[in-house]
């Protein structure tokens, strides 16, 4: 299972995290992904017929009704979901109040999108979060968050999986449980509660959410730094670190699954595909992404392999589901528990979506 937490910021300007584009450059930057991103990934597809997605994290404090809309949207045509991304606490601390606030006003306005999920279809909007300065919970020293209990916040708000980590060994906000899909020991109104947890398993259904999604951390020996030293592989698609066959080995090497269910492996990388550099663009809509996705869904076979393109909502299901102790093909259990919302539902087949049970052939 392969799934990208896109860190989606249209009004991004490198160098400046303060700073905003336009709006009419976002518009155009938006307007422009709409257009070449499914050119680029529709031929190549996993088991299920389905191409590779992206779960985009929206900021919430940057919302803009007619930028949501457009890109609701191009997911709703199947090229993958929204959730929530949070920049806060950077200049002075943020309170529960405001955190909360915030989060419970970009849920509602996803929500009038049709872009949340919800539990078998009923009771309050749900979501998948990333923290935008990494520091989820205050874990960062006090810095860029200042709410100890912003994961009791996340869980009240209807959040049910944080994918977040890992930020790197050497960020303060890193944690020492690494490469585990988990849920965080009480009490959530601590400061940085998931720096523990349980490791979810195969015959035992989670009871705390949100979840812990972690994606890849590990030394990569293959790559050097100027001293000698193996580099940090941590999932993240760059200009200067683009996909590539041989990360993926690293990738599976890390073992992210559910105990007990090893043949399910839990792969989640993050970008921020909105950075405007010519490098990182060519890292996501160039010949760097499009070798890669050649290799992965050509070589999938040979490999061994029985790949699924998830967005973050469809991965968490599937957990549940190995939690559970389900068995079949993992794409069975994509809306598990997490449903999409009826407005979703209700937008007719999408052009990203193709069935097929070739598992995993280039549509050449």
């Amino acid at each position: 299972m392969v799934a990208l937490a896109d860190h989606f910021e249209p009004g991004i300007v490198p160098g400046d995290g303060m700073a905003r584009a336009a709006h009419n450059e976002q518009e155009r930057r938006l307007e422009r992904w709409c257009r070449d991103y499914p050119e680029v990934v529709d031929r190549w597809r996993d088991c299920d017929g389905r191409a590779f997605c992206h779960t985009y994290f929206y900021p919430a404090e940057q919302y803009q009704k007619s930028l949501i809309s457009r890109l609701a949207e191009h997911c709703r045509a199947g090229w993958g979901d929204i959730e929530i991304h949070l920049h806060h606490g950077v200049q002075t601390p943020d309170t529960e109040e405001n955190t909360r606030r915030q989060l419970a006003q970009f849920r509602d306005a996803l929500a009038a999108e049709g872009c949340t999920a919800y539990w078998e279809h009923s009771g309050p909007p749900r979501y998948a979060f990333v923290h935008g300065n990494y520091a989820l919970a205050n874990s960062a020293g006090g810095r860029y968050c200042g709410v100890d209990s912003e994961m009791q916040v996340l869980a009240e708000t209807g959040c049910y999986a944080d994918l977040t980590l890992p930020t790197g060994p050497f960020h303060p906000a890193q944690t020492a449980k690494i490469n585990c899909l988990y849920e965080c020991v009480l009490p959530l109104d601590r400061q940085a509660p998931h720096r523990r947890g349980i490791n979810l398993r195969r015959g035992s259904a989670p009871r705390t959410f949100p979840l812990l999604i972690q994606g890849p951390l590990l030394f990569d020996f293959g790559r050097r730094t100027t001293f000698g030293l193996p580099r940090v592989e941590d999932g993240a698609l760059t200009g200067a670190t683009p996909p590539s066959l041989r990360r993926l080995r690293l990738w599976k090497r890390a073992g992210i699954c559910v105990r007990g269910r090893p043949d399910w492996l839990f792969i989640k990388l993050h970008c921020h595909s909105m950075d405007p550099s010519p490098r990182n663009r060519d890292s996501m809509l160039g010949d760097p992404m499009r070798r890669f996705l050649e290799g992965l869904v050509g070589g999938a076979r040979e490999r061994g392999e029985s790949l699924h393109f998830v967005s973050a909502r469809e991965m968490v299901n599937i957990i549940l589901a190995a939690c559970d102790g389900r068995d079949g093909s993992p794409g069975e259990y994509r809306d598990y528990r997490l449903k999409r919302s009826r407005a979703a539902d209700s937008a007719g087949k999408s052009d990203g979506v193709q069935a097929g049970s070739e598992c995993a052939e280039s549509r050449a």
